[in-house]
């Protein structure tokens, strides 16, 4: 099974070889395309609220004021809203753009595809330089095709930036230390420290580096080469590390201190170290294998897993997948969310590869291997393309007409409570400040246990200053649950827009 097939003497190799970028490039050419379908999609698919979120900060950084260091949510009611977030660079970024080309959601989204873009030639090299030229096409195919990276490469979040900076720094990191060249390893540790500031889940890469690091101090000394200048090493390693995790520990401080000064005090990613039962691991397992990356590919890369050749860095992608096994298993609770388990798909397409490679080395038919190739990238295309679509169903649309609406009935002042189950898509699409409903310290809170629960915490949010409460279809079934609580909403308020999809209430207002 490989695409550039054929007899395994040395020119039909050489030929093969000479074919990869070209098919590399055609490969992905396709998985930019399919990334921008969609591309001006509305922030309503599952992933709305992590999304509404990052745009959210990029609005607030057009509207107050591009303060860097200080990024604001919508869900804190009149409180400015400052939180602890990774790096914001991204958001910074739409925010400058939507000042000459509007708000605008291809705007947030195209930050991903194009960082993606960028990382592919680099992914391509770093798979060659560890299992060959015909391992590298494949896992290229099955790195742009898997079902979590196509959907998470559209998406304005930071995880495909992240790991895209990621896959650049490792593979510049390899070549400064097959070449020692100075310009490789300022662009290594640069991208790897881009990457730790988009999202410091990265920093799960540390392991693979240190196992080629620890590889290459343990080979024996030459009299020629760069591995005999072991000091220049260390201290090449030192100021690597300083690069790489000097900023990340500096903006973290600066957001934990902003989380701890300002009210919501809220720190992103934070409560995801949670160890959780087996039955939760078995959900996040069974969900990134089958939807996320698709069996095929999980098939692919077991049989990699066990076949990879032992050559140099061999064990390169064995240690990132320890690496993000223990990841999930620490953040159990945070690994509820697919985004986080984003790094499996370079190790799966690698293993993959590899898996193809070892085939495609067996098999001396030219017929036989195009045939295998072509079943190959029917089925895996097929499953793919059917495992995404779920990805992109709206899971929100009604808390962006109901967000709409409340922009069209409701003045810019307004603080409005939704009962929006923790999704900040209204407050975004209505551009409004307000609190989830019910809330503590204005984080959700969850349903309430009682009408009483309801009734107390919503008299709270009145108290400091709430002008409107709303009711979305995904909470309907509240009036049937709580009756004292809507007997009290029927008498301290009153219904001005009612449809199928949202209820807004305007709140008698109370002394302060």
């Amino acid at each position: 099974m490989r695409p550039v097939a054929g007899p395994a003497d040395g020119a039909r190799r050489a030929t093969a070889t000479d074919a990869a970028p070209r098919i590399v490039f055609v490969i992905c050419v396709f998985a930019v395309a399919a990334r921008l379908i969609f591309i001006n999609q509305p922030y309503v698919d599952h992933w709305s609220w992590r999304q509404s979120d990052v745009a959210a900060i990029a609005r607030n950084f057009l509207q107050n004021g591009f303060r860097f260091g200080y990024p604001q949510i919508d869900w804190a009611g009149n409180a400015p809203g400052y939180v602890g977030t990774e790096f914001p660079i991204l958001p910074f970024i739409a925010a400058v753009c939507y000042k000459f080309a509007g708000v605008h959601e291809w705007i947030g989204r195209i930050q991903a595809v194009i960082l993606f873009a960028v990382s592919l030639p680099f992914f391509f090299l770093l798979v060659r330089e560890i299992f060959g030229s015909t391992a590298a096409v494949w896992a290229t195919f099955f790195y742009c095709f898997t079902p979590l990276n196509i959907f998470a490469g559209r998406s304005f979040m930071p995880d495909v930036p992240s790991l895209s900076f990621a896959i650049v720094g490792l593979y510049f990191f390899l070549r400064w230390l097959e070449h020692g060249e100075s310009s490789s390893f300022f662009v290594a540790a640069i991208a790897i420290s881009l990457s730790f500031l988009i999202k410091i889940t990265s920093i799960v890469i540390v392991v693979p580096v240190a196992y080629v690091v620890v590889g290459r101090l343990c080979q024996p000394r030459t009299l020629s080469g760069f591995t005999v200048k072991r000091p220049t090493i260390y201290r090449a390693i030192a100021l690597f590390a300083a690069i790489a995790l000097l900023p990340s520990a500096i903006w973290y401080w600066h957001a934990y201190q902003i989380a701890e000064k300002f009210y919501p005090h809220h720190f992103f990613g934070a409560g995801g170290i949670r160890i959780e039962s087996f039955l939760a691991y078995w959900q996040i397992a069974r969900q990134t294998l089958t939807s996320s990356l698709t069996p095929i590919l999980s098939l692919m890369a077991l049989i990699g897993l066990l076949v990879v050749p032992r050559m140099k860095y061999s064990r390169f992608f064995h240690w990132w997948l320890v690496a993000m096994v223990l990841f999930v298993i620490v953040l159990g609770y945070g690994n509820r969310h697919l985004w986080y388990q984003l790094p499996l798909v370079p190790i799966a397409a690698a293993f993959a590869g590899a898996a193809c490679a070892f085939v495609s080395s067996r098999i001396s038919s030219r017929v036989i291997a195009v045939t295998l190739s072509i079943l190959l990238v029917s089925s895996f295309t097929t499953l793919a393309f059917w495992c995404v679509q779920p990805f992109y169903q709206s899971s929100a649309a009604q808390l962006r007409d109901a967000g709409l609406e409340l922009k069209r009935v409701t003045p810019p002042d307004a603080l409005i409570v939704a009962a929006d189950m923790g999704d900040p898509t209204i407050f975004y699409y209505a551009e409004r400040k307000g609190w989830h409903f019910p809330e503590n310290d204005a984080i959700y809170n969850g349903t309430p246990d009682d009408s009483e629960q309801a009734i107390e915490n919503l008299e709270r949010l009145r108290r400091r200053g709430a002008t409107h409460f709303v009711f979305t279809r995904n909470t309907f079934w509240w009036p049937q649950s709580y009756p004292e609580f809507v007997a009290y909403l029927t008498n301290n308020a009153k219904v001005i827009e009612s449809t199928p999809e949202f209820r807004i209430y305007e709140l008698i207002t109370v002394a302060r």
